[in-house]
């Protein structure tokens, strides 16, 4: 089963979440709405996600922060975040973006459409490293399997050398235990 691709947005302003959801709208990815950095933290918590565009000037925990502590977890360094403001285009607001760990800045207004090339690359690229753990994940799956495999050859062969008269028959058990995937 495929997990659709998620993009959390954070705002603490429902009209830029609408706008952002209608932006995404067509986009393969499911979008989840946060008024908070608080509440993106949470949700970082029990889901995972291809992008975060995130507000950076909001109350208590602005992006900034929110940000950082993204970073710091384990599960969700990874995470692109797209920063978001509506702030003039200062320099250094867009430097501590990059410096807590944003992989781009955005000013308002942006153009929807570069947007959503941006997302796109993001979802794609969350797709593709999916795709890429479970074929791993496969191929370790067939390494083990192999590895019983000729376990059991190597096992039979001894067997058939041994100057045993139940030793054929012992081996072909031996073989066949391995093939089914019934070692003893």
């Amino acid at each position: 089963m495929t997990q659709m691709a998620k993009a959390l947005l954070v705002d603490d302003r429902r009209e830029n979440l609408m706008a952002l959801e209608a932006i995404l709208q067509g986009l393969p990815v499911q979008s989840v709405a946060v008024e908070s950095g608080e509440a993106a933290l949470k949700q970082l918590l029990v889901d995972d996600f291809a992008v975060i565009l995130l507000d950076a000037q909001m109350p208590d925990m602005d992006g900034f922060e929110t940000a950082s502590h993204i970073k710091r977890r384990e599960r969700t360094r990874h995470v692109p975040i797209i920063f978001l403001t509506a702030a003039d285009r200062d320099a250094q607001l867009a430097l501590r973006g990059y410096a807590v760990g944003a992989v781009d800045y955005l000013t308002k207004p942006f153009d929807p459409w570069v947007l959503r090339a941006k997302v796109s690359v993001f979802v794609e690229l969350w797709v593709k490293t999916r795709q890429l753990a479970a074929q791993s994940d496969l191929v370790r799956e067939r390494d083990a399997q192999l590895r019983v495999l000729t376990d059991a050859v190597d096992e039979a062969t001894t067997v058939l050398r041994l100057d045993d008269p139940d030793g054929r028959d012992r081996a072909v058990q031996l073989l066949e235990e391995a093939r089914w995937g019934n070692t003893s």
